[in-house]
């Protein structure tokens, strides 16, 4: 079970209320625990990437790791203020971080409108500080793209999948889409923490609701 799943802060800090800067990173191992490749740059020069949170991070990874073309995966922290934070720090509320998994992917194999299609439909983003039984502002929904395409699709298949939540019942999705600032890796005993520990927390759950194939590959 994951410790930050007890706090309950809905407010985002701002610079004057957020931690302090750490001066070292966090230290990892640079390879992936369950199929051995490179999780830390450098990766081979032919693969993309991109950054997604969608609540705890457990088994947010694990739905991008099991994905075909998928080369490697990591847990960290990205969209927040306070530099190398520790997880203690983001569970505090007051880094403005939120859990996130960043996918290092094979663009010949999945492109990044198959990894959207995965995140959209792995969680519900309509739920703003929370997921599920998780609250706190770590486990908002969140895409922070790395470049202008990403952006553009992100945004277009979240006004697509808007259309279908609300097909269903659902409200307005809270996810917060911004560039890509800097991802921060998390302590390695977090990285495919459930490979690690099979019978490990898991909150991770969608609405059942589809982004189907037609859409989400528009403009990929």
């Amino acid at each position: 079970m994951s410790l930050s799943r007890f706090f309950k802060s809905a407010t985002l800090p701002d610079p004057a209320s957020a931690l302090p800067h750490r001066p070292e990173p966090v230290t990892v191992s640079p390879r992936h625990f369950v199929n051995g490749n490179p999780m830390v740059e450098p990766v081979p020069a032919h693969l993309e990437k991109a950054v997604f949170g969608l609540g705890c991070f457990w088994g947010a990874e694990r739905s991008f790791w099991q994905l075909p073309g998928v080369f490697s995966t990591a847990v960290g922290y990205a969209g927040g203020i306070t530099a190398n934070p520790r997880y203690e720090d983001v569970c505090s509320g007051r880094t403005g971080h939120a859990e996130v998994v960043l996918v290092y992917f094979d663009p010949t194999a999945v492109d990044f409108a198959a990894l959207l299609r995965n995140f959209w439909q792995a969680h519900d983003p309509t739920q703003g500080m929370r997921q599920g039984n998780d609250r706190g502002t770590q486990y908002r929904s969140a895409i922070y793209p790395v470049d202008d395409r990403q952006e553009q699709l992100a945004r277009e298949t979240l006004e697509q999948y808007q259309e279908k939540l609300a097909a269903a019942g659902y409200g307005e999705i809270t996810t917060e889409i911004r560039q890509l600032d800097h991802f921060y890796y998390a302590e390695d005993y977090h990285q495919q923490y459930l490979a690690k520990n099979p019978g490990g927390y898991c909150g991770l759950g969608g609405t059942g609701v589809c982004l189907v194939d037609s859409a989400s590959n528009t403009g990929d």
